[in-house]
């Protein structure tokens, strides 16, 4: 199976309880529930910004990996990353 990631934060997508929903209620299977709830992003940010705020829980994505992340890492390597994302594709 195709691994999925939310189209804003960069997230794994690994069950349906961290899916966003859409306007009339249903899941978005694009984006996470933290970034996009009833049909809308949670926050106004840049993609920098989102960075900044991703960042926060390095502690919690290293507990999972096998490749432990500093902050300077993980912050070059989201910065690849994000532009690659529907939310972020595109954008200046």
């Amino acid at each position: 199976m195709e691994q999925k990631f939310c189209q804003s934060c960069g997230m794994t997508l690994t069950n349906n309880d961290l899916l966003g929903t859409n306007a009339d209620g249903t899941s978005n299977d694009e984006y996470c529930c933290y970034c996009f709830k009833d049909g809308k992003f949670t926050q106004d940010i840049s993609m920098n910004e989102m960075i900044d705020h991703c960042v926060q829980y390095l502690d919690e994505f290293n507990k999972d990996c096998e490749v432990k992340y500093t902050k300077e890492e993980a912050i070059k390597e989201m910065r690849k990353f994000f532009p690659q994302l529907k939310r972020w594709k595109n954008k200046d």
